[in-house]
């Protein structure tokens, strides 16, 4: 089998059971036994699982980065991209674990760096464009402050994955994550914008 193809199963593989239970309580064991091959083979494209995380959560950023991109270029509005985020949110969201986030924090933290520049840079720029391209379209308010409430903003993003505020046993994270986008998004609204978003919630 083709190198790349290897490569490409257990990062796919990786992935898909990081989502469902966590970065930590993956081990190269439980992979290598879900893709049929040896431990061995693993250790071949990964010295260990830091760098297995590591490839992971880049994936996952270039994957997130050109699905924004993509977004961003093809909504009608800035209402529209929120909606369409929201869409998106619902598919990433459905069965990821909140525990992932914790766990890139605590144990793998150089890994958990890159996350938190990708979050600062490139999420904040989408997020601050979207309110600029709000106001000037009419549908957010123009006295908010766009960079304030984009820092607002991308740090309740990761509210939902706090165990302490939101255990995951109490509260999905789907639900956490809509009420909170919910509640931002009423709250820069104009009275235009606040029609749209019922034209675009009649259509859900």
């Amino acid at each position: 089998m083709n190198i790349s193809v290897i490569k490409e199963r257990i990062l796919s593989k990786a992935e898909e059971l990081s989502r469902s239970v966590g970065f930590r309580a993956v081990t190269m064991d439980e992979l290598a036994n879900q893709l049929g091959i040896s431990k061995k083979t693993i250790y071949q494209y990964y010295a260990d699982k830091h760098a297995l995380v590591d490839d992971v959560m880049t994936e996952v950023i270039n994957k997130s980065q050109i699905i924004c991109q993509d977004t961003s270029r093809n909504a009608e509005n800035a209402v529209d991209e929120i909606f369409m985020t929201m869409k998106q949110i619902r598919k990433d969201f459905l069965h990821l674990n909140p525990i992932i986030i914790h766990d890139l924090q605590r144990y793998y933290p150089e890994t958990f760096t890159k996350f938190l520049e990708h979050k600062n840079n490139f999420i904040f720029k989408l997020i601050y464009e979207n309110l600029v391209n709000g106001i000037s379209q009419g549908y957010y308010r123009s006295e908010i402050n766009a960079e304030i409430l984009a820092k607002f903003r991308l740090e309740s993003m990761l509210l939902g994955f706090n165990q302490q505020v939101f255990p995951s046993e109490k509260y999905k994270l789907i639900d956490v994550t809509h009420a909170i986008l919910d509640h931002f998004l009423y709250g820069i609204s104009t009275p235009k914008g606040l029609k749209l978003i019922e034209q675009y919630k009649s259509k859900q």
